[in-house]
């Protein structure tokens, strides 16, 4: 299967400690802190791509518009979903993503991510 228009991904977590902020003490309780959300929102979209691509492929991010709308308390089970709505040229990936506690929505946006070599890549790393 090709990287296509209309490919969905979801996944599961539990707000756990290391995904905690209390904004420096001035929050009552510790919530989902936006960077972890949106590192699950990265990761979701980047295996989503992953499942599809090529051996020698991977996918890296290059833009993220996402709004934080609501809070998530350590503990709650929460759900990312990444939706690929775009594909162009066949590198570039135009993802809608979201997180969700329940019914609630925690967080939204968009999130692109650009098809790579990996052994360019690495080529280009080694030391001449």
């Amino acid at each position: 299967m090709a990287l296509q228009p209309g490919l969905a991904r979801t996944d599961a977590f539990v707000v756990g400690e290391r995904l905690l902020t209390d904004v420096g003490g001035s929050l009552p309780v510790p919530v989902l802190s936006t960077p972890s959300m949106i590192a699950m929102m990265e990761r979701n979209a980047a295996m989503l791509a992953r499942e599809q691509l090529a051996s020698g492929q991977a996918t890296v991010g290059f833009a993220i518009c996402v709004k934080h709308v609501a809070s998530a308390r350590e503990g709650a089970s929460c759900s990312v979903r990444a939706d690929l709505r775009e594909v162009i040229d066949g590198r570039k990936l135009h993802f809608e993503v979201e997180v969700r506690e329940g019914q609630r929505t925690i967080g939204l946006g968009t999130h692109e991510r650009r098809v790579i070599d990996v052994e360019r890549l690495a080529a280009a790393a080694r030391p001449s």
